[in-house]
């Protein structure tokens, strides 16, 4: 046959390979400097893409299985072919591992033929994306079926030299086809590119924290006194940032789990990604073969390194579709930051040019000048709580726990929630306190707006505030000042213990201090706040505390690590980029497919986008509010007691 060929064409296979993966390392140097640790990182890949990344892969079950059937073949068959064709060691130890290998790479390009002739067929919508994708599986079989074939030889089962010579060209031209996808496209492009790129990105992602079971959302601190602030072209992001890019696989995991995508807002994180890609190798956009960004589908543009990103490839609405809630990170198998990318080009956007849409201009104009998103008077933080003779920091100087009042104290819905929190703690007999009118906003609008000058001159304001008293932990209700204050404070210096109520009010309860009725009748759901699951993997004490008030609990089909957001997160409601539908209204049908009566939140920007869905729907109540209902208060003193069953009442 063509044995002594073989050898050669691994050669010039791996020449190629290795003048692509020059090619394209230059591409990704284009970006800015990252230092990343070379050696640890090459040395940890292999954990992460077995475990951190097959973790994500192996919620698709299918997809799982075929993964390790199609990339655990052919790497062990890529090595064994090196052995046995390429040095000659025809020896039985490696020739039926080979054969074995050849054909369980076989298998598993059929089940990706399968998903494929479905996506195609049956599921003309599909995430998937076609155009060479559509190769794929029979570049798999290729290699793996022309290898098998040309192995059977060498491990006996077939006599030496059997075969036409044009049968045996057609096999040489079979082998050379799944070569030069599955290596030369690892580096040249095509559907194997992720292969590579996807390796080097595990080893060199910008946040291994991610990695082992670690969970790293905060937003990267930007360094005011650079030149540019932000993102205006494809070449300022991070170096390792592009690469992250490129690997992407385009699977679409991340399109099919966006609320912005869903509401046919025009936003489509997997096209976002492959933006970013074009504009990197200066393509036009006919080379992506996916669903576009809602509404702009007809659109043929390009991009090139030096390019704007806004006004080239890109329309900013895409960029201030995006409610930041983090669902296409979770989903992605290739674990790319599809978030601090967008937020990354707001900052351009907002810093640089002063184009914030919507109202974003008065919201930012009122955090600056008022210190809240509002444009109201300090002072009045403290109106909520005038009958509540809570401590304030200020007199005491030191508390076990500092309540985080948020801005919540300005908005009479989420009142109702702060004051079920008091009456809670003080029928536990919790020692507390507050800061009043010395707690500013969080700053978290103004950092997803990508105002990251206000941000951080709001987060040093508080840290400055909070470092002058003694305190073991902060509670708060809301969950993105829960991300503020417990994740991204501490690069700026502020490292404090954060926790949300419910975890708290559960603690409480576990210790005895906090007894409840379990009267509760009905069916009621729960919604898992973004910043609350997603950012801070507060997932079990919410549904925990429910399960003590006696209600029928039932899960939406989008819970837990899958929630759908509700709309409110990343300043989406101030930006109001119009789609068909609300994302509010979508997730409140997700509640009336379980019959749910009530629909429990712990967030107050859930609790104003979810009431402010139309009625009949569930009703919405925050978790507080349904303890402070369901409180025994035999226990308590007589003055707790008293006040506790007037605000029930009230409430």
């Amino acid at each position: 046959m063509f044995e002594p060929v073989i050898p050669y064409l691994f050669v010039l296979a791996v020449a190629l390979a290795g003048a692509g993966a020059v090619r394209r390392i230059r591409m990704w140097r284009q970006g800015q400097p990252s230092p990343v640790p070379l050696w640890q990182g090459l040395a940890a890949m292999p954990r992460r893409y077995l475990v951190d990344l097959h973790h994500v892969v192996a919620r698709d079950r299918y997809m799982a299985n075929t993964h390790v059937a199609t990339g655990g073949g052919f790497v062990l068959a890529l090595v064994l072919v090196l052995l046995v064709h390429g040095f000659g060691l025809r020896t039985a130890w490696l020739t039926w591992p080979l054969l074995a290998a050849s054909g369980l790479m076989a298998v598993g390009a059929a089940f990706v033929w399968k998903r494929r002739r479905l996506a195609a067929a049956e599921l003309p919508d599909s995430a998937l994306s076609r155009g060479p994708w559509q190769r794929l599986p029979k570049s798999l079989l290729a290699f793996a079926v022309g290898f098998f074939l040309v192995t059977l030889p060498a491990a006996g089962v077939l006599p030496e030299g059997i075969g036409s010579g044009l049968l045996a060209m057609l096999l040489l031209v079979v082998c050379a086809w799944g070569l030069a996808e599955m290596v030369l496209g690892m580096t040249w492009g095509g559907p194997m590119k992720h292969a590579f790129a996807g390796a080097l990105h595990l080893a060199f992602h910008r946040r291994p924290a991610r990695f082992g079971g670690g969970r790293d959302t905060g937003l990267k601190a930007l360094d005011l006194d650079a030149g540019k602030l932000g993102v205006e072209s494809v070449t300022d992001f991070k170096w390792n940032q592009l690469l992250s890019f490129d690997a992407c696989v385009q699977c679409g995991r991340c399109e099919s789990k966006c609320p912005a995508f869903a509401a046919g807002q025009p936003l489509n994180p997997k096209k976002l990604i492959q933006d970013m890609v074009i504009a990197m190798a200066a393509e036009e956009e006919s080379s992506y073969h996916g669903n576009g960004h809602p509404g702009q589908e007809g659109s043929c543009r390009s991009g090139a390194p030096g390019l704007p990103m806004v006004d080239s490839i890109l329309d900013s609405q895409t960029l201030w579709s995006c409610t930041t809630c983090r669902a296409c990170v979770e989903e992605c198998p290739m674990m790319i930051e599809h978030v601090d990318a967008v937020v990354d080009m707001r900052r351009y956007l907002t810093l640089e040019r002063g184009k914030t849409p919507g109202k974003g201009p008065e919201v930012l104009a009122n955090l600056i000048a008022t210190d809240n998103p509002g444009g109201l008077a300090q002072a009045s933080r403290t109106h909520w709580a005038a009958d509540l003779s809570i401590p304030l920091l200020r007199q005491t100087r030191t508390t076990d726990i500092l309540f985080w009042v948020g801005d919540g104290a300005f908005d009479m819905r989420n009142q109702r929630t702060l004051r079920a929190v008091v009456r809670l703690l003080k029928a536990a007999n919790v020692d507390f306190a507050y800061l009043g009118d010395e707690e500013l906003d969080c700053g978290d609008l103004a950092r997803r707006l990508g105002d990251e000058a206000t941000f951080q001159r709001l987060a040093r304001a508080n840290i400055h505030t909070l470092n002058q008293y003694r305190f073991n932990r902060i509670v708060t209700t809301d969950p993105h000042a829960l991300q503020c204050l417990g994740t991204e404070y501490a690069e700026l210096g502020g490292e404090y213990e954060v926790m949300h109520h419910t975890e708290l009010l559960a603690e409480l309860h576990r210790r005895g201090q906090l007894h409840f009725t379990g009267n509760g009748k009905g069916r009621l759901t729960y919604h898992d706040p973004c910043y609350l699951g997603r950012y801070n993997g507060v997932y079990d004490a919410p549904r925990y505390l429910i399960d003590q008030l006696g209600f029928e609990r039932t899960e939406m089909e989008r819970s837990g690590f899958r929630s759908r957001c509700c709309g409110g997160g990343g300043g989406a409601p101030i930006t109001d980029i119009p789609g068909e539908r609300r994302i509010a209204d979508m997730r409140v049908d997700d509640a009336r497919a379980v019959d749910a009566e009530v629909l429990a939140v712990a967030c107050p920007q859930c609790t104003q986008m979810l009431e402010g869905v139309v009625e009949p729907r569930p009703e919405v109540k925050e978790i507080a509010e349904l303890l402070l209902d369901a409180l025994v208060v035999a226990d308590a003193p007589p003055a707790v007691r008293q006040s506790t069953e007037e605000e029930s009442a009230h409430v």
